[in-house]
């Protein structure tokens, strides 16, 4: 059994599919019913025993000082590609710490800590099982959970994939080795960063899938999506414009 010892929660990004409520503040920092979706995440890492938490940082950097007065175990790590490269550049500047890790997307809302456990066995991603069409990344697996293909374009069913993998030492170096190369020999900058071992690299990687409830996390991407968590936010929806 393998122990996460850091977590590294992305935050570089604009955000812009919810412009107006984005324009002044990252995506991460929007309070969902007076919280913050980032503090949802940081609590719940706390709650599962891991202390050592790192944001990786871009667009309105200097807005997450409250986060790390709030929580003295975060630390800011800066992404100066933010504004011209894909997510591909946060976990870059995070590849020396990629060892023993989990990698969180920063617009999601945990309502409990238990998809953001320490303990795991495989290196791997979060997922849930759905019966309803989707858009979104779905994984096929074996019997045992092992990652056989990914179906980026969604399909009628399977294993929801969302924003939470974890990584044991050996695959974390392994990570670092390929997000390195991709971002700097092939110059692949344009990608989210999960293609390089799910699709570009799939043979260095036993990756397996960790079970979770759907309903302890929402990942927000849009303000209607925000609306349906807190009411407060109808008023900036296309069916109140």
């Amino acid at each position: 059994m393998n122990t996460v010892q850091r977590a590294i929660i992305m935050a570089a990004g604009k955000g812009t599919r919810m412009r107006e409520l984005t324009d002044d503040c990252p995506k991460p920092l929007l309070k969902v019913n007076g919280e913050r979706m980032i503090d949802s995440t940081i609590d719940a890492l706390l709650s599962n025993g891991i202390q050592e938490i790192i944001i990786v940082v871009g667009y309105h950097k200097e807005k997450f000082k409250d986060v790390t007065d709030k929580y003295p175990q975060v630390r800011l790590l800066d992404n100066p590609y933010y504004d011209t490269c894909n997510n591909i550049s946060s976990i870059y500047m995070a590849r020396d710490l990629l060892q023993n890790a989990m990698i969180i997307e920063g617009d999601q809302f945990f309502f409990r800590p238990a998809p953001l456990t320490a303990q795991f066995e495989h290196s791997g991603y979060n997922v849930f099982w759905t019966d309803k069409p989707t858009n979104e990344w779905v994984y096929r697996t074996d019997p045992d959970g092992k990652i056989l293909s990914c179906l980026d374009h969604g399909a009628e069913k399977g294993w929801f994939v969302y924003g939470v993998s974890r990584w044991t030492a050996e695959d974390g170096e392994k990570l670092k080795h390929w997000i390195t190369y991709e971002f700097e020999v092939k110059q692949n900058r344009q990608i989210y960063w999960d293609r390089v071992p799910v699709f570009l690299h799939p043979e260095e990687f036993d990756l397996y899938i960790h079970i979770t409830d759907g309903r302890d996390r929402v990942e927000l991407d849009s303000v209607e999506e925000l609306a349906v968590i807190d009411e407060s936010y109808r008023a900036f929806t296309k069916e109140d414009s």
